[in-house]
């Protein structure tokens, strides 16, 4: 079995996943640069709010802002993203095979070796 000791950019970038309303910010900048201002809009928040979850997202390394005059722009940066897929896959290794085991013993279950009726000594 591999061994994964966690890093704090992982732990950051758990800590940032964590709270809902900045999983919608990334998701929204996966679509492209967007500004705060911009970010803000679909979830009926001030700019002070949504900046505080972008510097969040920011210490995570999830986020680079730019600044264009008085206009803060930001884009998504997925690398801190690869520790945690790297993390996620060894328990979806580990419920692959939970899972198989569950399904042999479902297939085993309906076999048709036993009859309905029939004892096992």
């Amino acid at each position: 079995m591999v061994e994964f000791t966690p890093t704090p950019v992982l732990d950051a970038v758990f800590r940032a996943l964590a709270d809902p309303t900045r999983r919608d910010m990334l998701r929204s900048l996966a679509q492209g640069e967007q500004t705060i201002g911009e970010l803000a809009a679909p979830l009926s928040m001030s700019f002070a709010g949504a900046s505080k979850h972008v510097q969040a997202l920011e210490r995570a390394g999830l986020v680079r802002r730019s600044i264009r005059g008085r206009t803060h722009v930001c884009s998504l940066n997925p690398e801190p993203m690869a520790e945690a897929m790297e993390w996620l896959r060894f328990y979806e290794q580990f419920w692959s095979g939970r899972l198989g085991v569950l399904e042999a013993a479902l297939i085993a279950s309906k076999s048709p070796s036993t009859s309905p009726g029939e004892q096992h000594e």
